[in-house]
């Protein structure tokens, strides 16, 4: 369910399969990111199995397209993830938690002949499954791009927590040591020509900006929903406000969804 969300669709969990037709007639605007819904639905619903199935060819011959993704494990892989959740299984009590297991598989042996997908998870970790997800996802037409924050700040300040990619740019030249330049910021033209017209700064950001043509693909494959991107320099007023700024624009030129944010850079020089 967090992969799809990640994907852009509208997730309830649990979902009472009575609710569903009621909850397909709310209005949804045409503009919403939303790129679909995804309902979770399985025996903790006590009436589930008695009445999905009315609800479900009701649903189709109203015109509704959905899809049904049966997931599955081994008996001793769905103990293991038991024991590490120490979650009790709906249909356990009073019986043992391998009875419980197989009693459900027994429950749901229509539903899972009736499934357009069914999946083994069996030997999947959790990143592995995420990436099944996100796949199925992509099949939507419309898939909330991955969204990637280009952020400048300065070391002294602190590092910024939520970034995934970190780079100290303190080797670059410092206008702040140029007496003319020390007041201004890295979104002037007189420091962007400053830290750009370097030779150093230019073989570094094509070898930056390589690395991140390579990396962001990558990213988005997984299934990544975020990206930040950190620059830092010293004060985050100067080098890496320039180096943020240059980095964003490539990113925007590739068509991506990017903002740009200067963390420090109202900071006193």
């Amino acid at each position: 369910m967090a992969a799809l969300e990640d994907a852009g669709f509208y997730c309830v969990d649990n979902m009472p399969v009575d609710l569903l037709p009621k909850f397909l007639e709310l209005p949804m605007e045409q503009d919403s990111e939303i790129t679909g819904i995804a309902l979770v639905m399985d025996l903790r619903e006590k009436g589930f199995l008695a009445k999905y199935q009315a609800v479900f060819n009701a649903l189709k011959q109203k015109g509704f397209h959905f899809e049904i993704l049966f997931l599955e494990a081994e008996e001793q892989i769905l103990v293991q993830r038991y024991s590490t959740t120490r979650r009790q299984h709906p249909l356990s009590p009073g019986k043992s938690l391998l009875d419980g297991i197989r009693t459900e598989k027994k429950q749901l042996t229509d539903l899972r002949s009736a499934a357009d997908l069914v999946m083994n998870t069996s030997k999947f970790n959790v990143h592995e499954l995420k990436s099944k997800i996100h796949d199925i996802a992509h099949r939507s037409k419309k898939l909330v791009p991955m969204r990637i924050n280009v952020l400048s700040f300065g070391f002294k300040y602190g590092i910024p927590y939520d970034a995934d990619l970190i780079m100290d740019v303190r080797f670059l030249a410092n206008p702040y040591f140029i007496p003319e330049l020390k007041e201004l910021d890295g979104e002037t033209q007189e420091i962007k020509d400053f830290v750009l017209g370097h030779s150093q700064t230019r073989i570094f950001l094509e070898k930056f900006l390589g690395l991140l043509d390579y990396l962001i693909p990558l990213y988005e494959k997984e299934g990544k929903a975020y990206l930040t991107i950190a620059l830092g320099c010293t004060g985050g007023r100067h080098r890496s406000v320039t180096i943020a700024g240059t980095i964003f624009e490539h990113i925007r030129v590739m068509g991506k969804t990017v903002e740009l944010n200067h963390r420090d850079r109202a900071q006193p020089a």
